[in-house]
């Protein structure tokens, strides 16, 4: 879905003007397609990227009980420091976001600079932007930024209250959405079946703006972590709760837990879901 002012729903484009009516508006939709006969015993899990990863973060703390899992793709549970206004220049905007909620005058980074590693696909992600009118191209509305700002806030000082199992994924280059939060989102969670993996050099848009072969890594984690977990929900398998961290390191195919054995990684298999190459500017947009 499309939240509301951005893509073809209706409002002000991308005016958030509390971010609680985003997490309400996808805890009702999503739901709404849970409760279908075709779905209603299938397993529920949350996947989102940069914002989308508080989101779903959101909607977990909203009904602890309700989803299987989570998916996180350089979750916005903090954003960089690269990225935000100088101290001096948020607490001035603070100060007139009632008066002035909607004007585009945050400074910030073109995303596109910062999410995007690979060069061919960065510079195909500026034209699919500055060509396509769904897409917001201006800079961050007051109210919206500070949203934002707060929410990343709110989401870093309840890490602990996290419960339910979830991968975590984070470059480790990322300069949209800080990688340290992730690793501690996975350190204080009270989830027993948690799992992180950090990729070494990578960048934020892990889906979009990698190398393909980085793509498709990425997206072969996520397959078979939720391979392991997705089952009918009428006398399913108990959830795997030995996987506790995939550390990016060097050496990709060994596999590290907190005890320090090690073991081999399968090769990984073909790529399902014929993504390959995307390069959609989706994820921080």
């Amino acid at each position: 879905m499309d939240y509301e002012g951005h893509g073809k729903s209706d409002g002000r484009r991308c005016y958030i003007r509390k971010f609680g009516n985003v997490v309400a508006d996808c805890d009702r939709f999503f739901k709404s397609i849970c409760v279908k006969e075709d779905y209603i015993n299938k397993s529920r899990f949350l996947y989102g990227e940069s914002m989308g990863g508080a989101v779903a973060l959101l909607l977990h703390k909203r009904d602890p009980t309700f989803w299987d899992g989570a998916v996180l793709v350089a979750p916005m549970c903090k954003i960089s420091e690269e990225m935000k206004p100088s101290p001096l220049v948020v607490n001035i905007l603070t100060q007139v976001e009632d008066i002035i909620p909607t004007w585009k005058i945050v400074p910030t980074k073109q995303i596109v600079d910062t999410a995007f590693r690979d060069p061919v696909k960065r510079e195909e992600g500026v034209l699919q932007i500055r060509h396509n009118k769904l897409i917001y191209q201006d800079k961050p509305r007051l109210k919206t930024a500070l949203e934002l700002l707060r929410t990343s806030m709110e989401l870093e000082d309840s890490l602990s209250k996290v419960s339910l199992p979830f991968l975590v994924l984070h470059g480790e280059a990322d300069t949209v959405t800080d990688p340290e939060v992730s690793r501690a989102l996975y350190e204080r969670a009270s989830s027993v079946d948690k799992t992180i993996t950090l990729y070494a050099g990578m960048w934020h848009g892990l889906t979009s703006g990698e190398p393909d072969d980085n793509v498709e890594k990425v997206f072969s984690d996520v397959i078979t972590w939720l391979d392991h977990r997705a089952h009918e929900r009428p006398g399913r398998s108990p959830s795997i709760r030995n996987i506790t961290c995939v550390d990016a390191s060097p050496s990709p195919k060994v596999k590290r837990w907190p005890s320090g054995a090690t073991a081999e990684r399968r090769p990984s298999g073909g790529f399902c879901f014929g993504w390959k190459g995307r390069t959609e500017p989706h994820s921080a947009l």
